[in-house]
């Protein structure tokens, strides 16, 4: 990706792990409200706090979803180097909500003779698998389509440093 004049736009990457940490943390926000509300309610209540969470929290939010805020990354349109709008949003997490609504599904559904586990992640495999193989930018199937980048940012809770930190000093505790 590059600007208007051709030179590469240099953007603070995120490692990977960071941003299935992030997506983690807001697929298992969304599901616990949307499971709590019925079995029968599970896939509009799904909809509708994805849609807030990973979208209207982001306008809201600086470009931060819940995820992003505690593991210190925004979501960028690296164009104009600004949070992207409602469109861009809504575009963006209509590819990945899809993907973790089926994810859902096959979860709630789980039993030993469901075979839907084994393929409802692959759409969602498929959008966030290419992150790792773009180097660059590590844009996934959605960042290419609404055009958008997963920065780090200093603004956020730094929840896996604080979780390092923690695991260090227990492991010093032990020995």
């Amino acid at each position: 990706m590059s600007n208007d004049l051709g030179s590469p736009l240099r953007f603070p990457r995120v490692p990977n792990d960071r941003r299935l940490a992030a997506f983690a943390i807001d697929f298992g926000t969304a599901s616990l409200l949307s499971i709590l509300g019925g079995a029968s309610a599970v896939i509009p209540l799904f909809i509708l706090s994805w849609y807030g969470l990973r979208v209207i929290l982001v306008v809201k939010n600086q470009g931060q979803s819940l995820g992003r805020w505690a593991l210190d990354m925004k979501v960028l349109d690296p164009k104009y180097r600004a949070l992207p709008g409602l469109v861009e949003l809504t575009k963006r997490e209509a590819l990945t909500g899809g993907g973790s609504l089926l994810l859902l599904l096959s979860i709630v559904n789980l039993s030993p003779t469901n075979g839907l586990i084994l393929i409802a992640p692959i759409p969602l495999l498929v959008d966030c698998g290419l992150a790792f193989l773009d180097n660059d930018f590590r844009q996934a199937w959605h960042d290419r389509i609404a055009r958008t980048v997963v920065i780090q940012t200093s603004r956020g809770y730094s929840l896996d440093i604080k979780l390092k930190k923690m695991f260090a000093q227990v492991s010093d505790r032990v020995k």
